[in-house]
């Protein structure tokens, strides 16, 4: 039986979308695959309101993040981090041995501007690290106010991690001068996990044309380099199945009207949101509150594990605290192609199966 999965990722996907990757190979070095990639990139284009180059890379969201710390750090990166994967761009840096600090906020807290500010002032870094959306604790980042602080600070190459909420909240890349913005397939994009993809600015192309050792695979400048020489083609082989079901879905996304997509995402976020507090608690921070993801106070003591043996003898599945926050939580995401009928239809047999 499918499974409707509401959970961080990977989410359900149409089966329209998913006939798409069932399409016939062409070749990655043809003149079928650069007009593909051409018209995958001029729509990613308009969903991050952005005029930047995009890059494709078929791995998770995690190999343009090592790409991006690794490519465009010459001095030192500072990484702001409010939950495990803020940590773990940290990681990055430190195992590709790029220098890097690493500045945490507790769990449920959002980054500030002001941090962001008296770490910048010191002079000591050249490159930003952050999520846009943390999805251990539900917080999305005062991006927009964050980015007034990066303007002040000319030499900062800045970085965002949307792989959780990009094409379900809004992110106005160039207006935030941002210069590499970070998502994956298989979550808001309402796409199959394999594939990453990336913003990358003219200050990013020049921070790394002065970093010798970007590494290979991940290295974001080898492919804006290649992409433009080849006419949209890549250094390595992309999921070219992939590809094909992201030109459908990125159109599917386009007739909805970006604005509709992102009011879907909050209908459903306000829902799960009022359904939490009134059963449970909101585990996060409510002014930073994600419109893809709820994470939920387990203040009721429940075994969560055993709800959801019941939901997915239902067909349906939420998802465990992460990390620290395991059984102390519980995360709802509201993503993708969703909508607010299948949200009810959620609560509704939980409440069923809780009793409430």
């Amino acid at each position: 039986m499918a499974r409707k999965l509401f959970i961080p990722g990977p989410i359900d996907v149409r089966e329209d979308v998913l006939e798409k990757m069932a399409t016939p190979m062409i070749g990655h070095r043809s003149k079928e695959i650069s007009a593909l990639q051409e018209r995958i990139s001029k729509k990613l284009q308009k969903i991050f309101y952005t005029e930047n180059e995009i890059l494709l890379s078929t791995s998770s969201g995690s190999g343009l993040m090592e790409g991006a710390i690794r490519s465009c750090t010459s001095k030192k990166a500072a990484v702001f981090s409010c939950g495990a994967f803020g940590d773990r761009w940290y990681k990055m840096a430190v195992t590709n041995n790029v220098k890097a600090d690493l500045y945490n906020v507790d769990l449920g807290k959002a980054i500030t501007p002001e941090l962001v500010d008296k770490v910048l002032s010191t002079g000591e870094y050249d490159l930003i690290a952050i999520q846009h959306n943390e999805t251990s604790t539900g917080i999305t980042n005062p991006i927009e106010k964050i980015a007034d602080v990066v303007r002040k600070y000319d030499d900062i190459v800045f970085c965002v991690d949307a792989v959780s909420s990009a094409g379900g909240i809004k992110i106005e890349v160039d207006k935030n001068n941002i210069d590499i913005l970070i998502t994956s397939t298989q979550k808001a994009l309402g796409l199959p996990p394999g594939m990453a993809i990336c913003t990358f600015s003219e200050r990013a192309i020049k921070r790394a044309e002065k970093v010798e050792f970007r590494g290979t695979y991940f290295d974001l400048l080898a492919m804006y380099k290649y992409l433009k020489k080849k006419n949209y083609q890549y250094p390595s082989t992309p999921s070219i199945s992939h590809m094909f079901a992201m030109d459908y879905q990125l159109d599917n996304i386009l007739e909805e009207g970006l604005e509709n997509r992102f009011n879907r995402h909050k209908d459903m976020a306000n829902l799960v949101r009022a359904w939490a507090e009134n059963h449970f608690k909101l585990f996060t921070d409510k002014n930073y509150l994600s419109n893809t993801l709820t994470v939920i106070e387990n203040n009721q003591n429940i075994n969560i594990s055993e709800l959801n043996s019941k939901l997915i003898e239902k067909g349906m599945q939420i998802a465990n605290g992460y990390g620290d926050l395991k059984d102390k939580t519980f995360r709802i995401s509201h993503m993708g192609d969703y909508n607010i009928e299948d949200i009810k239809y959620l609560l509704d047999t939980i409440d069923e199966i809780l009793g409430f």
